[in-house]
């Protein structure tokens, strides 16, 4: 598996959906993404450069992921 890094939504997304395949995102929250990100075996960047707009990204690939058009 790759290293996932903040600027790897769609990776994390896509790592998230298969870890949390019961989530219902209507209730994830920002702070929940974060520490699942975190969580990762695979995630190696700074956890304290996490910030709104990479979380809200990740989430948004990850609907977009659960919710295609």
């Amino acid at each position: 598996m790759e290293d996932l890094y903040w600027d790897g939504a769609f990776a994390i997304a896509r790592r998230l959906r298969a870890m949390q395949p019961n989530a219902d995102l209507g209730q994830v929250t920002l702070n929940m993404i974060y520490n699942w990100v975190v969580a990762l075996p695979d995630f190696r960047d700074d956890p304290l450069l996490a910030n709104d707009d990479l979380l809200a990204a990740i989430y948004q690939e990850w609907y977009e992921e659960t919710h295609p058009l």
